[in-house]
Formats: structure tokens, sequence, C-alpha cells
């Protein structure tokens, strides 16, 4: 399933301590380069889903969870929002997932209309928060997917909590230049003054939306083209703008290095990285198969750090046939 990447997979020089992607912004003209596939909806069309009849809450060592739960199979996909992000960031994967699985995606705490933890954020913290809530649904093993921090999170679930995964999806996940940025003061500085600009206010982000240029500045570090999104889908995605856990969460990415232990995830993987993501570059995908045992990588070229959405119907084969294919024959 591995593609060969055609971009070069970190800056560099000096500064690749400081800003390791080779991408770039674009300016919303160039959308009209995309091709057609790009931000082209999957079915079930998920503006038909009645959300509020599958949205629950349960709690979590004294604090409520909020989290989406629909359709059933032998297999449970949970799926894991990044930073900034809530349950409605896959939003165009769980409908066609619920169609064999039963699909959950949930607001970590201190996003979404989840409540803040008692505890400090931490990753560990947010893994052991996710195994907590598996087991407070009686699931046993599943389908862990994760984007960005949520594939950091997945991934120390799959550490933390082997028993828990059955398979661990990892969508331009953070953790490994992550840990680079820590040891360098630049880097930390530039990392917070880019991903700060994911703090405000709802309502004045959602006024982003308005212009095409706006768009482009305003989503430009997350998708490729995000003019060529829509504009309910994006909309969705700024409900959880500013959320109370975001400046801890991001501390909480800095200040954790779990690469040594990433040999130990023993479960099947695979890697599903956009070749022009800003955030996460090609080469931390690569990594993660070079630490992981046997890890799959699929790249998507000309997609960001949101191939879920930018991408979701050749997101959605790919998951699904990850999902579906039969156990590997062992000698």
């Amino acid at each position: 399933m591995a593609d060969t990447p055609t971009e070069r997979v970190y800056r560099r020089g000096p500064l690749r301590s400081v800003w390791p992607s080779t991408a770039r912004p674009l300016t919303h003209r160039a959308a009209r380069k995309a091709d057609a596939s790009y931000g082209v909806s999957d079915t079930p069309d998920w503006r038909n889903v009645d959300w509020p009849t599958h949205t629950q809450q349960l709690e979590i060592n004294g604090r409520s969870v909020n989290y989406v739960d629909i359709g059933e199979g032998n297999q449970t996909v949970v799926f894991i929002h990044g930073l900034g992000g809530s349950w409605q960031n896959w939003l165009e994967n769980l409908p066609r997932t619920a169609g064999s699985c039963r699909a959950i995606a949930l607001d970590l705490p201190g996003f979404g209309r989840s409540e803040m933890p008692a505890d400090p954020i931490s990753i560990t913290a947010f893994a052991a928060a996710v195994d907590s809530f598996c087991e407070s649904l009686g699931l046993g093993p599943v389908v862990l997917v994760g984007n960005s921090m949520g594939g950091f999170t997945a991934a120390e679930v799959a550490i933390q909590h082997p028993e828990r995964v059955e398979l661990l999806v990892l969508v331009d996940s953070a953790g490994i230049s992550s840990a680079n940025v820590t040891n360098s003061r630049p880097g930390q500085t530039l990392a917070r003054q880019l991903m700060m600009r994911g703090q405000g206010d709802p309502s004045a982000a959602k006024k982003m939306l308005t212009r095409p240029g706006y768009i482009a500045l305003g989503m430009g570090l997350v998708a490729r083209y995000p003019t060529r999104i829509s504009k309910e889908l994006l909309s969705e995605q700024l409900l959880t703008f500013g959320d109370a856990g975001f400046g801890d969460a991001f501390e909480a990415i800095l200040a954790y290095d779990f690469r040594h232990r990433l040999q130990e995830i023993g479960c099947p993987v695979l890697v599903i990285q956009g070749e022009n993501d800003i955030l996460v570059p090609l080469g931390d995908a690569l990594e993660f198969c070079e630490l992981i045992p046997d890890a799959e990588l699929l790249t998507m070229a000309d997609t960001g750090h949101v191939p879920m959405f930018e991408r979701p119907v050749q997101f959605n084969d790919a998951l699904l046939a990850f999902v579906t294919a039969p156990p590997a024959a062992t000698s």
C-alpha cells in the first residue's frame, strides 16, 4: 500500500528544527490547480445524518466526555481528533465507516463539548482517557484512528494499553518532529506563534468563510486547498475554535517524546500522510514506519494535514480496506 513520496521529506539546513516541513501555504487562486477529486464528499452524505440522536455523554474521572456513536458491526472504530479539533473532524468518515462497523468519535477532555479534565493535560493522560472511555462503553480491542495530536494519542494508547488496540491508523500524526522542536528554542517560539493562531473567538472565525482569501489565510496551514472544501464542512471545524484545552494540549505535545518506545507497538499499523502537510512533515510518516514494526505507509499527493476531509473518498477506501483485510498469516 506504500506510495513513493514525490516531495522532499524535510527542509534542509539549520531551519529544519524550526520549521521542518518543506510545504508552504498557498493563495486561494492556487485551488484552480487542484484535481477534480479534491474536496469531494463521500457517501452516505454526512449532511443527511441526524447527529443529535447519535450524540451522547459519559463520565470519565469525574468529567463529562462528549461523543457520537453510529452504526454497528463486529469491529469498532474509534476516531481521535487533533489539536483544536473535535469529533466533527470526522464528519466525512463516520457515515461510511458505520456502514460496516460501529463508528465512534469523541471530544478529548478540554475540547468540543467535553469538560476540562481534573488532572493536567498530557499525551499519556489523553491515552488513559481514551482507554477509560472505551472501557466505560464495554468495548474490547478497537480500531484506533487518530489525526495529528490524535495520532500521537492513539499511538500512546497502543504503547500503554496494548490490549485495547486491534488496529492503529496514524493520520499525519504528531510525535516525531514535535520532539525535535522541544530541543530547539527558536523552534518552540515559531511553533507557538503558528499554533496559537488556533485560539480565538468561534464567531470571529466564522467570518473567515465570507471570502476565499480569508479562507486560504485562516485554513491554509491545515488544508492544501481550503476553498475547495465545502463551507458547511469548514464551518463545522470552526465550532471549537479556541477551546479551553488548546494551550495546555499544545504544550503537552512539545513536552513528550515517545520515539524510543514506538517499537513496542505490536498491532498492525497504517500510516496515512498528506505529502504537502505544513504542520507535520512527510519525513515524520517515514520515521513512524521505520520505528514501528511492519507499519504500512499511504501517502496522498497534493494533500495537507487533514486528508480525512480533504480527500474523504480516497481516505475512506484506504481505511476500510485496512480494517477489513484478513489477518496476516503467521509462520
